[in-house]
């Protein structure tokens, strides 16, 4: 079973209540980095730490963000070493993300996109399996040599 880790600020907060709810219906073992109570005021860098650093420990096996536009949490987590963060807003990315690339966080915005959408693309990135082909392999592997070489904060 995957441990999956869930995060989202104030404008994902209500979607990321629903993701658990409807996650947990699916036996998914979901531990949620926060917000754990609605804060206009949140900042989304605080939020995504927890779960980035949880990803980059492999104490969840994938992530899931939320924020307005997805963008600022996945520029954020994509700080962290191990992190593989993506802006997905179709199906053929949120699958494509983890065939091809190994992505790790699926980040949503929760101002731009239906429920409806976001539970199709949770489904479609949970149900994909990175390929591990020689060639997305040796792609994976410069990525992994860049983060080493240039490191994170």
């Amino acid at each position: 079973m995957i441990t999956l880790g869930i995060a989202a600020d104030h404008a994902g907060f209500d979607q990321k209540q629903l993701l658990i709810k409807d996650l947990a219906d699916q036996h998914f073992h979901v531990i949620d980095y926060g917000a754990k109570i609605y804060d206009p005021g949140d900042d989304y860098p605080d939020i995504i730490m927890p779960l980035a650093f949880a990803i980059s420990r492999k104490e969840v096996d994938r992530g899931i963000a939320v924020c307005g536009s997805g963008v600022g949490v996945s520029i954020a987590a994509n700080k962290i070493k191990g992190v593989r963060a993506a802006l997905i807003t179709e199906t053929y990315s949120a699958h494509q993300g983890v065939e091809h690339d190994d992505m790790n966080l699926l980040c949503l915005g929760g101002r731009v996109l239906g429920y409806a959408l976001i539970w199709e693309l949770v489904t479609t990135y949970l149900n994909a399996q990175y390929h591990g082909d020689e060639r997305f392999q040796r792609r994976l592997n410069k990525v992994l040599a860049l983060e080493e070489k240039f490191g994170s904060p």
